[in-house]
């Protein structure tokens, strides 16, 4: 009786550890945090469900991971500091309208009441949103403005999730302006 040789994918940590994030990013932009499991995840990566936890500690540890590779508003710090206010006025005014365009900061904006996810999205807005703001702002209490700007952001996403989205007209961007400059203001 002849053997049955099977070919075995090699074993490399990185290409599985991103397999994994792979998975991991297209199911919760499809299904949100709350209707994926390790498994799903572990399943559709071709890889042992041990080694989410291996790589990642947990589901949650996983989604964190998810969420560094999102983009930021960091390209609203390029130009003049005079600039800032408007550029987060238009940026804001798009986010009444329009939800991220990303699927992944839908399933966050989603499933941030989560238990599982609320330490994960606090350390996501603390590094991709108020801590940049914050270095970007010049004079004393640069971190408590940013705060404060960073609310008002919250409050948007949480107004057009609840409302629906609304098209900012001109003047409500002229507002949005005034407010982030009322923020920011040393």
């Amino acid at each position: 009786m002849e053997a049955q040789v099977t070919e075995a994918r090699p074993r490399d940590r990185e290409a599985t550890r991103e397999r994994i994030l792979q998975a991991a990013r297209t199911l919760f932009g499809e299904r949100g945090y709350e209707r994926v499991t390790v498994r799903m995840i572990a399943g559709a990566a071709e890889a042992n469900v041990a080694l989410v936890g291996r790589y990642f500690g947990s589901k949650a540890g996983l989604f964190g991971a998810v969420l560094q590779g999102e983009p930021t508003f960091s390209a609203l710090f390029d130009g003049d500091r005079e600039g800032l206010p408007r550029r987060l006025a238009e940026y804001a005014a798009e986010r009444m309208q329009h939800p991220p365009d990303s699927p992944i900061l839908r399933a966050l904006e989603r499933s941030a009441g989560h238990p599982e996810v609320q330490g994960v999205a606090r350390e996501r807005l603390m590094t991709a949103v108020l801590n940049p703001l914050a270095e970007h702002l010049e004079g004393p209490d640069a971190y408590a403005r940013a705060r404060m700007a960073t609310s008002f952001f919250l409050g948007i996403g949480a107004t057009r999730h609840r409302l629906g989205p609304q098209p900012p007209t001109p003047a409500d961007v002229d507002r949005l302006t005034a407010i982030f400059e009322a923020c920011l203001a040393e």
